[in-house]
C-alpha cells in the first residue's frame, strides 16, 4: 500500500438510521451537487474525494483495534494488563478517535459497513472496487456494505462497471428519490429527472444490489401534493426497490426552502395533509414487492405504517386512514404525543398516562387547532 502523506482518519456527519450499528468508512467529503433545497447538512461546504490510499489506511487502523478488542477479550487477566499497557500507549488524539469507531463497531458485532459521505459511487469505479475488495479481505465476516449515491451518478455507470462494484462487495445502495414529479424535482433543484430515478434504480437493481428509494411527503406542499404522490408511485412502480424509505417533510433554517415558502412558492401541507398524500402514494403502489419502512426515523407520524408488498398493503393503507378518520382534537393529541416523544404509536392515545401528560403539555402551553402547525413544525426540526 502506498504511504500516505497529509493523513487523518475522518468520519463523515450522517448515515441513515438502518447503518447505526455500521462501520463508518469516508470514501468522499460532503456532496457533489449540494443544491436541494431541502436539505442544509452540506451547505457552505466543498465536495472532494479522499485519497484510495486515505480509506485504505482507515481499514487497517480499524483493523488494528479490533484484532486489539479481540484479543483482549480472549486473553486471560495478565495478558490483557499486558495489552492494556501497549494499548495507552498508542492512544494519541487521532488514535482514540479510531479506537472509539472501532469499538462501537466491535461490540454491534461487525455486520456491515457504510460508505460516507452523500455519494460514494462517484468516484472512479476502479477505486471503489479496491476499496470494498479491501474491505473484504481484512473482514471477511460482514455481511453488507451499503452506501448513498444519487441518480444522477448511477445512471452515468456502465452495467459492466455497476456489476464489478456488486461482485466487489456492495450490497445495498440508498437512493434520494425524494419525489418522482419532475415538476417537484425541479422546485427543489434536485437535479434530476424522474427518468433518470427509473433508469439508476432499475440498473442498481439489475446488479443485484439491495436499493432503498426515499420519499418525501410534503416536498410539494399543498400545491403539488397530488403530484408528488402519484407520480412518485408511478417511478416506484417502474423501479421495484427493495425499501421504500418514507421522510416526513421538515423545513429548516438551513435548507433553501423556506426561503420559497415565504415567497409562497409553496403552501406548507401539515401532517395532516402529508399523511393524504402518503395513503394517495401507497394506494397507487401497484405489482411491486417493495418493503415501506416508516418506523427507522422519528420525523415520521405513524411508525406503525410499515410493511411488504402486497401482502401488507392494505394494513399500511388501515393504519393511515385510521389517523385520517380521527377527529381533529384526537389528532392534536396525538400529533404533540409523537412529536414531543410521549407517544410511540397511534395506539397510545389509548394509555391513560401517555394522554393525560400530552393533555398537559397541550394546556400548558395553549396548542389548538390555529397554533399547532407552527408548533409542531418547531418541534420537528429540532429531529433534524
Amino acid at each position: 500500500m502506498k504511504e500516505c502523506t497529509d493523513y487523518a482518519y475522518e468520519v463523515g456527519p450522517i448515515r441513515p438510521p438502518s447503518e447505526a450499528a455500521s462501520l463508518l468508512l469516508r470514501v468522499t467529503r460532503n456532496c457533489p451537487w449540494n443544491r436541494c433545497k431541502f436539505c442544509g447538512v452540506y451547505k457552505k461546504t466543498r465536495f472532494s474525494v479522499r485519497p484510495k490510499e486515505h480509506v485504505l489506511k482507515d481499514i487497517d487502523s480499524i483493523k488494528m483495534w479490533t484484532d486489539w478488542l479481540k484479543a483482549a477479550e480472549a486473553a486471560g487477566a495478565q495478558e490483557r494488563k499486558g495489552l492494556a499497557e501497549r494499548f495507552f500507549n498508542k492512544l494519541d488524539e487521532e488514535q482514540s478517535w479510531v479506537y472509539s469507531s472501532a469499538a462501537h463497531w466491535y461490540r454491534n458485532g461487525m455486520k456491515s459497513v457504510f460508505l460516507q459521505d452523500s455519494d460514494s459511487l462517484v468516484i472512479k469505479p476502479d477505486d471503489l472496487v479496491d476499496i470494498l475488495t479491501y474491505i473484504r479481505k481484512q473482514f471477511p465476516e460482514i455481511e453488507r456494505i451499503t452506501s448513498y449515491s444519487r441518480s444522477e451518478t448511477v445512471a452515468r455507470i456502465s452495467d459492466e462497471n455497476m456489476k464489478r462494484i456488486a461482485d466487489a462487495g456492495l450490497n445495498r445502495i440508498h437512493i434520494g428519490m425524494e419525489t418522482g414529479s419532475n415538476v417537484v424535482l425541479k422546485l427543489v433543484d434536485k437535479g434530476t429527472t424522474k427518468e433518470k430515478h427509473i433508469i439508476a434504480g432499475r440498473k442498481v437493481k439489475a446488479a443485484g444490489i439491495e436499493l432503498s428509494e426515499y420519499f418525501i411527503p410534503g416536498l410539494g406542499g399543498n400545491e403539488y401534493s397530488e403530484l408528488n404522490a402519484i407520480e412518485t408511485a408511478d417511478a416506484l412502480n417502474k423501479i421495484n426497490p427493495d425499501y421504500i424509505r418514507i421522510r416526513t417533510l421538515a423545513v429548516t433554517q438551513r435548507g433553501s426552502l423556506i426561503e420559497d415558502y415565504r415567497k409562497g412558492v409553496f403552501t406548507r401541507a401539515n401532517d395532516t395533509k402529508m399523511i393524504e398524500e402518503l395513503l394517495l402514494m401507497v394506494e397507487n403502489l401497484e405489482g411491486i414487492t417493495s418493503t415501506i419502512v416508516s418506523s427507522d426515523h422519528i420525523i415520521n407520524l405513524l411508525p406503525e405504517a410499515d410493511g411488504r408488498l402486497p401482502d401488507d398493503k392494505q394494513k399500511i393503507i388501515s393504519v393511515l386512514k385510521g389517523y385520517l378518520e380521527l377527529p381533529e382534537n384526537e389528532k392534536i393529541i396525538y400529533r404533540i404525543g409523537r412529536r414531543t416523544g410521549v407517544m410511540s404509536s397511534i395506539k397510545d392515545l389509548d394509555d391513560g398516562d401517555s394522554r393525560d401528560h400530552v393533555l398537559g403539555l397541550i394546556n400548558k402551553y395553549g396548542i389548538n387547532s390555529d397554533n399547532v402547525d407552527a408548533f409542531v413544525d418547531d418541534l420537528v426540526n429540532r429531529f433534524i
